[in-house]
């Protein structure tokens, strides 16, 4: 059996288009993505406000698709592919994070899976491989669904690298759970770890081919996927192993990811993937490894959203308040978290959190992205343009979306929506009995 291999490269906005073409092929893209398969590129929208270091660039999005059309993938059979929570409005998050503007710029299908996409349960979709999960059989004992289109496809994650309340880091494998879990997400978070390691089983059963490319020209420390301190690491990473490509970024951060990162280390001894990086074959800029990022992680300065949330699934709140989130009430938490992170966080702290990279290279080409040119070559962007102020958009817009996406997490809450549909069949039903 041949080494897990994570590439692993060095850039700078004016080389980054053609460093993402090396990285994939260093990884060895094309012996695992079909060319004659349709591939998902799995964006990631970790926030639906721009905060560096949370969700896909877009010269991460721009880079892969520019090197799977330099390699012969056809563009008819390369897509977009975005999840929904109830607390991350997808739309808005492709919009303020431009990922919209590179699809569209391409002319690429963009798919929303949970807008008239067919979902198969999961028993249909991998049969008896059901009996080897460790946790989603107990979490959801009716079962789950699974969006149809992911059966036969090759996905690419398109994944940063950040910390995590719930995971420590989070990385390609976690990259999986809002396109693979249709509702009721949040049951899963007490066995958070288990449930990345069972979406990877199914993952390797229904897709042609699964690949990462991993983003970390900003990367993000402290509570995140959100609320966290980015930084300017100027690295790129890649693979087709995501346990071997996640234990790699986590050493980058200062973990050991056999000890800290528990996800990795269930599914290294499942045999799911390499999480040992000493047998990790590294390629490229391997001396990148030796980098002393020493991040402080997501749980020495907790939020207060966070501290709780910990409380709740883990802590002393379990027992009494967990229940609720499995009824009509858990709606309740929904709206604590949009109002906590959008209606104050974000507007108390972003600014002054991201003013240091925003005046970097990186942070200059995200804002002037569209008016910036790649080189005749297509290698990349020479010109980064000037610093933009607007970046983090505090005022009164900003407090009425807040209260907008606070009435779409009450609105789009699949309890609701289930309690509404058991109305009105109780309704049809004594109209015609």
């Amino acid at each position: 059996m041949s080494k897990s291999k994570v590439a692993i490269l060095r850039t700078s906005p004016g080389t980054v288009l053609e460093d993402y073409h090396r990285l994939m092929n260093l990884a060895g893209y094309q012996d695992v993505v079909a060319k004659d398969a349709d591939t998902a590129l799995k964006v990631n929208i970790s926030w639906h406000f721009f905060f560096p270091g949370s969700s896909t660039v877009p010269w991460q999005l721009e880079g892969v698709i520019r090197a799977m059309q330099r390699d012969g993938y056809t563009k008819d059979l390369i897509h977009a592919c975005h999840n929904r929570t109830v607390v991350i409005d997808a739309h808005l998050g492709e919009r303020e994070n431009k990922q919209i503007d590179v699809v569209q710029a391409h002319g690429l299908r963009n798919v929303h899976l949970y807008e008239g996409e067919a979902w198969i349960d999961v028993r249909d979709a991998v049969g008896d491989l059901t009996k080897k999960f460790l946790c989603l059989n107990e979490v959801y004992p009716k079962g789950f669904s699974i969006p149809k289109r992911f059966l036969g496809e090759n996905i690419i994650h398109l994944p940063t690298v950040k910390t995590h309340i719930f995971t420590t880091t989070t990385g390609a494998m976690k990259n999986a759970f809002g396109g693979l879990l249709n509702e009721h997400r949040h049951w899963t978070h007490p066995v958070i770890h288990e449930t990345l390691v069972d979406l990877l089983m199914i993952q390797k059963k229904i897709h042609r081919g699964v690949f990462a490319v991993m983003d970390g020209t900003f990367a993000g420390d402290g509570p995140g996927p959100r609320c966290m301190i980015p930084h300017v690491k100027n690295v790129i990473l890649a693979s087709a192993d995501q346990v071997a490509i996640d234990a790699v970024a986590g050493k980058l951060m200062g973990f050991d990811p056999l000890r800290d990162l528990k996800f990795v280390r269930l599914a290294h001894d499942l045999g799911l993937g390499c999480g040992d990086v000493r047998d990790i074959e590294i390629v490229g800029d391997v001396d990148a490894l030796n980098d002393k990022w020493d991040f402080q992680g997501p749980f020495k300065e907790m939020t207060f959203a966070s501290r709780n949330q910990h409380r709740i699934y883990w802590g002393p709140l379990k027992k009494p308040v967990e229940w609720s989130l499995k009824t009509w009430l858990a709606p309740w938490a929904y709206v604590a978290s949009v109002a906590y992170h959008d209606a104050f966080w974000y507007p108390m702290y972003a600014q002054k959190n991201v003013q240091r990279v925003l005046a970097s290279e990186w942070g200059r080409l995200f804002a002037n992205w569209g008016r910036v040119q790649p080189d005749a070559e297509g290698r990349g962007y020479p010109d980064v343009g000037e610093v933009s102020p607007e970046l983090i958009r505090i005022g009164l817009k900003h407090f009425l979306e807040a209260f907008r996406l606070i009435g779409m997490a009450v609105a789009e809450s699949p309890e609701l929506k289930h309690r509404r549909m058991r109305q009105e069949r109780e309704a049809a039903r004594i109209a015609h009995p």
